[in-house]
């Protein structure tokens, strides 16, 4: 191999922890076998990097897309050709189109096809972009076989052409404990968390609406965390004002990386009736901390969680306050719930994702 036979396009990366740096972060120090050259504003510990303009990263807005659109069409190719490399590995279906540079890239969901808005940018670049990615790269690795049955649906891709490789989660960080942590965050009744966007395909509302009647029934609470969206967390606020929840629902906004785990092990249980997923890490997170799931059946998640979890249709607001009112009663569920989640999360590694990862890249450079 060349000394820059694999690019690893890094460019939309940025530092806050959001899902594509969560999956970058861990996956790229099992490639270093590979010894990939990476291209990103931000360097890579012990990995030859290519700095590039921090300018391209969604921390931009708008005009930062659209010019890591321009530099992938423009320069990418160019940075290729001269490099001498073999291959680009994107971990997001980003690509140049129409050149001579032979990619694989990652498609995590599809979730702007399955639930589109019209003047939403991001449809517009699925719908008019991503066709041509897709059917250019050599390779596609999906987080599931839902996605995979997605591009299938969507696309019309080969399924020879996409390979499902799980998505992993940090061992050292996502632990079960024998003794219940000391709250960080003061806590007057057992609470149920979700942890996610606030976007409406991830179902929030109908959460409220199934708590709402769970509140009835128990002496709990609802604590939803995850940054505020101006486009929906406003109706969400309403809809607690207007169901007289204020003293029993929480909106704890962004909570950093560290203080995750000591929240997931504090709850009653994850809640997390999301319409779709590609993945749903937050569902594996809280399984490894010990943490009883009540989830959705559709889309990735029953993949993720197995037979380890509660799943409900996520369409059905009484089903959903049913499990969650038997859980918050039926200790011996939660810890029958919390044994089976342990050892389910134990089937995920970020050394396992990174050597089918790598086992895939070998093939082409």
């Amino acid at each position: 191999m060349s000394e820059h036979s694999l690019l690893i396009n890094l460019s939309a990366l940025i530092q806050k922890p959001t899902g594509i740096s969560v999956y970058a972060h861990n996956l790229v120090p099992e490639l270093q076998a590979l010894e990939p050259t990476i291209l990103s504003s931000h360097p890579f510990t012990d990995t030859k990097c290519l700095p590039v303009s921090s300018r391209l990263t969604p921390e931009h807005g708008f005009r930062g897309h659209l010019r890591r659109l321009w530099w992938l069409q423009s320069s990418l190719p160019k940075i290729y050709q001269d490099l001498k490399s073999r291959l680009i590995f994107s971990p997001l279906p980003e690509a140049p189109l129409y050149s001579n540079c032979q990619i694989v890239i990652t498609v995590h969901d599809l979730i702007p096809l399955r639930f589109p808005r019209t003047f939403s940018p991001l449809t517009q670049y699925f719908r008019h972009f991503v066709p041509h990615i897709v059917r250019q790269a050599v390779h596609i690795i999906c987080d599931s076989d839902s996605t995979a049955r997605d591009l299938e649906q969507f696309y019309q891709i080969s399924r020879r052409k996409i390979t499902t490789v799980p998505l992993a989660y940090d061992q050292d960080h996502f632990t079960p404990t024998e003794d219940v942590d000391k709250p960080i965050i003061q806590q007057e009744r057992p609470y149920f968390i979700y942890i996610g966007r606030q976007d409406s395909y991830k179902n929030i509302g109908r959460l409220i609406s199934a708590f709402s009647m769970v509140a009835s029934r128990t002496d709990t609470e609802l604590w939803v965390v995850g940054p505020r969206d101006n486009r929906y967390s406003p109706t969400l606020l309403t809809q607690v004002q207007e169901l007289n929840l204020a003293h029993r629902v929480r909106f704890l906004d962004y909570v950093s990386y560290s203080k995750l785990p000591s929240l997931l092990r504090n709850a009653l249980a994850l809640t997390f009736p999301s319409l779709w997923e590609g993945f749903g890490l937050p569902a594996l997170e809280a399984m490894a901390c010990g943490t009883p799931v009540i989830t959705s059946n559709l889309s990735s998640l029953p993949e993720v969680v197995g037979g380890a979890a509660i799943l409900i249709n996520p369409y059905k607001v009484s089903e959903l306050a049913d499990a969650m009112t038997i859980l918050a009663h039926d200790n011996q569920l939660r810890q029958s719930l919390r044994l089976k989640g342990l050892e389910q999360a134990r089937q995920y590694s970020w050394g396992k994702t990174g050597q089918q990862t790598m086992n895939i890249l070998k093939q082409f450079v």
